[in-house]
C-alpha cells in the first residue's frame, strides 16, 4: 500500500514521543501490505475497526492513540485522515474526516 502522508505521522510523534515507535511500526507494515479487502486488514490488525466511507481505525500504542485512514483498495493507497489521542478521536466523525 502507498501511505499518504508519512509527514502527518511524523508531526504527531514529535509532540507525542511515545507514539513514534508504534506509528513507525504501523507505517512499515502498511507499506509492505497489499490489502485488497477490509477483511485482509483485520487479519493483520485484529483491533482495527472497519467503518463507513472506506475508513479504517487503528489503535496505536496500546489503544492510547487513534489513527484513521481512508483506503482505496483498488489503487493500493491509504490516506491518513486523522491521528490523535482517544480524547481527540472521540470528537471527530471518523466517516467524514
Amino acid at each position: 500500500m502507498r501511505v499518504i502522508a508519512r509527514r502527518t505521522l511524523r508531526e504527531f510523534w514529535l509532540s507525542h514521543p511515545d507514539a513514534e515507535q508504534p506509528l513507525r511500526a504501523w507505517y512499515s507494515e502498511a507499506c509492505r501490505a497489499s490489502w485488497r479487502t477490509p477483511q485482509e486488514i483485520k487479519a493483520s490488525f485484529r483491533s482495527a475497526s472497519i467503518v463507513g466511507n472506506s475508513r479504517v481505525v487503528f489503535n496505536i500504542a496500546g489503544n492510547k492513540y487513534g489513527l484513521v485512514v481512508a483506503v482505496a483498495y483498488r489503487w493500493q493507497k491509504m490516506w491518513i485522515r486523522f491521528v490523535g489521542t482517544h480524547a481527540e478521536y472521540d470528537k471527530v466523525d471518523v466517516e467524514h474526516v
